[in-house]
């Protein structure tokens, strides 16, 4: 689950993806742009309509442990996602969402029973982003984070792809951070992701490493156990780290989980236990 990214859910597991065209987003630094935008730039991709039934095969032909509905926005085919969520845990078999978390407190309510894991965009912390690069709203998002994080069992982690210029402001970070901290909190996982040039932003510059190191030391010294930095294969801050003694629990290189040292989810060294799903 390292490319969804899913850090603390059955780590180093396979995983089948499934996606549609389109998006209830119009990010303009989208990096899904070519799927997630299609209908707009009226280039509509080629694809096979698949079952519940057949994707669910699909996944245990594969020997795969999950399926995730990803790289575009997985509530505009909710039937279907629900159809096959459902199929899919009567077979052993979890489910895991990749979400802009836009989506009603029904939508959550109906995932209650069938998904695990979600890994929510957490794109800014300012209104005036979310409408301008977006064309959505902030509000419904924070809405969604905090009532997955208190009112299911779904396993939350977030990601913030950082965009020079747009989201970078350091008081604008800390305030997400402190938001995860005392809404969803200390133990969820934020992934910070570095932002390549794509779609409607080509003309902006990769994020530097200095800024993904500061907004690192800024969700650190907010309070969060876990900060990953993504996108920038071979850094530390890939790999999991036991919050109480700081030892390496799981080691990663690029979309490779190199070690798993957990024992019964918790550390080897002083037995403290890593938030998460693992088995």
């Amino acid at each position: 689950m390292k490319k969804k990214p899913l850090f603390h859910f059955l780590p180093g597991s396979t995983c089948l993806s499934i996606a549609t065209e389109g998006c209830n987003f119009q990010c303009r630094f989208c990096q899904n742009w070519q799927i997630s935008q299609s209908p707009l730039q009226g280039k509509p991709l080629r694809g096979e309509a698949y079952t519940p039934e057949q994707i669910v095969q699909v996944a245990q032909q594969q020997g795969c442990q999950s399926i995730a509905y990803t790289y575009t926005e997985p509530t505009i085919y909710m039937e279907l996602a629900a159809a096959c969520g459902t199929l899919a845990r009567e077979q052993g078999i979890r489910n895991v969402f990749v979400s802009n978390g836009y989506m009603t407190p029904e939508a959550v309510e109906l995932m209650s029973g069938w998904l695990d894991a979600i890994n929510i965009d957490l794109k800014a912390f300012s209104e005036d982003f979310y409408c301008h690069q977006c064309h959505a709203r902030l509000q419904g998002v924070l809405e969604t984070i905090e009532m997955i994080a208190h009112e299911t069992d779904i396993w939350l982690e977030l990601t913030t792809l950082i965009v020079p210029g747009q989201n970078d402001d350091p008081e604008q970070l800390r305030a997400l951070a402190d938001f995860i901290v005392s809404k969803a909190g200390l133990q969820v996982p934020w992934h910070i992701s570095r932002f390549t040039p794509q779609y409607q932003c080509r003309d902006l510059p990769p994020t530097p490493m200095e800024t993904l190191e500061e907004a690192y030391d800024i969700g650190k010294s907010a309070g969060l156990e876990h900060v990953y930095l993504g996108n920038v294969p071979g850094s530390p801050t890939e790999s999991t780290f036991c919050s109480h003694c700081h030892e390496r629990l799981i080691e990663r290189m690029g979309f490779r989980v190199q070690a798993c040292r957990l024992e019964a989810a918790a550390c080897p060294q002083c037995g403290n236990t890593l938030a998460g799903i693992y088995g």
